[in-house]
């Protein structure tokens, strides 16, 4: 399905974030990309923005490839990392070196593909979310992508364009409202967590208020970040029932932690998400052509 098939409503997709949960988004954004499915526009937030990115350069597969293959590579991520550059995902090595060298993203199919691609990221010093639309690649392209996927505390605080950074689903989860207030009307969301979870607070705020105590609008953000988070869930069936997005979720947990070294565990993310978007095809096709 191209955009001349469509009708002329603006389409759009919205992935949450969840880390290596993400995967489950890669399987089903994978599948959409291998079915010529391209909507408008897509936002990403977190491993949404992080592996999404790889749907408007269309290149399936690659998300779940480059996880596997650094998966207890050192130079990736770890313990040493963290202890020695403040990110746990080492932020040159896994933005700059690895798709320059090693698993090549494809610049020029992004810059060509005319999907708009919003990445989400959190304003420290606000506690706000900032909405950056990144059609074009450059090294900064990359920052901004890693910046929406820097959680706190495994991550440096990221100065960017005059902004001081950290994951965007701090300040807005899922942002389906944000994407509607563009002008999307019709949008597939693409969930990590299966139907009927809830968020609770946050038990390491004890930590975030001693490492982030330079950020207190960032502090009130993450302390009442289960608050928001379960409101845009009610948004999101709010909208569903209204037939303004269609969501797609898993149907169980995912096996899958926040941080993982276990290839075997994101290969089976990856094919939960990628049996969701075979299931899910004819739903996603009929509901982008309304």
């Amino acid at each position: 399905m191209t955009n001349d098939e469509r009708p002329s409503k603006k389409c759009g997709l919205v992935l949450e974030g969840g880390a290596f949960r993400g995967l489950f988004t890669a399987g089903i954004i994978d599948v959409m990309m291998q079915h010529d499915i391209w909507p408008d526009a897509m936002i990403g937030v977190s491993a949404g923005a992080a592996f999404g990115c790889n749907y408007k350069s269309r290149q399936p597969g690659r998300a779940l490839r480059y996880n596997k293959r650094f998966a207890r590579d050192g130079r990736y991520s770890g313990m040493h990392s963290l202890f020695t550059t403040g990110n746990y995902f080492n932020a040159d090595f896994g933005y700059h070196v690895i798709p320059r060298q090693y698993d090549v993203f494809d610049d020029d199919a992004f810059n060509h593909n005319p999907m708009a691609f919003y990445a989400v990221c959190t304003d420290v010093e606000t506690g706000q979310p900032v909405y950056k639309l990144l059609n074009e690649v450059t090294d900064t392209t990359y920052d901004w992508i890693r910046a929406s996927a820097s959680m706190p505390l495994l991550s440096k605080v990221i100065e960017l364009e005059g902004y001081k950074l950290l994951d965007g689903g701090i300040a807005d989860s899922i942002p389906l409202q944000h994407f509607e207030h563009l002008g999307y009307q019709h949008n597939v969301v693409i969930l990590t967590q299966p139907q009927g979870y809830r968020k609770t607070h946050n038990k390491l705020m004890p930590l975030m208020r001693l490492f982030l105590r330079k950020y207190p609008n960032l502090l009130e953000a993450l302390d009442q970040r289960h608050l928001m988070y379960n409101a845009q869930l009610d948004y999101v069936s709010e909208a569903e029932h209204a037939g303004r997005c269609l969501v797609i979720r898993p149907d169980a947990p995912l096996p899958i932690g926040h941080v993982s070294h276990n290839p075997d565990e994101m290969q089976r993310v990856y094919d939960i998400g990628r049996a969701m978007g075979e299931r899910q095809l004819e739903n996603i096709k009929t509901f982008y052509n309304k």
